[in-house]
């Protein structure tokens, strides 16, 4: 899994640093290096007013923040991981 994160001015402004360090966080504590890359993008084309732009492999997903991030990980990170390993 190719986690890209924008770190473009829009979401630089949004946050995106602080969910950079989640990010590397969440796959620490879920030891998920050798399944999840992570990459830094500059725009993906998709801002919004709210939130940082994240691409989980071709799925964008947009107005993610601190506060959602928990749900975010959890519903596009780790139940697809889960899938994909049935």
């Amino acid at each position: 899994m190719i986690i890209q994160i924008c770190v473009g001015s829009s979401c630089h402004i949004k946050g995106s640093q602080e969910l950079v360090e989640l990010l590397q966080a969440a796959v620490a504590e879920h030891h998920l290096e050798k399944d999840v890359t992570l990459a830094g993008s500059f725009c993906i084309g998709k801002c919004n007013r709210v939130g940082v732009t994240i691409q989980v492999d071709d799925t964008v997903h947009t107005g993610v923040t601190r506060e959602g991030f928990p749900a975010f990980f959890k519903e596009h990170v780790l139940a697809r991981l889960e899938g994909e390993r049935k």
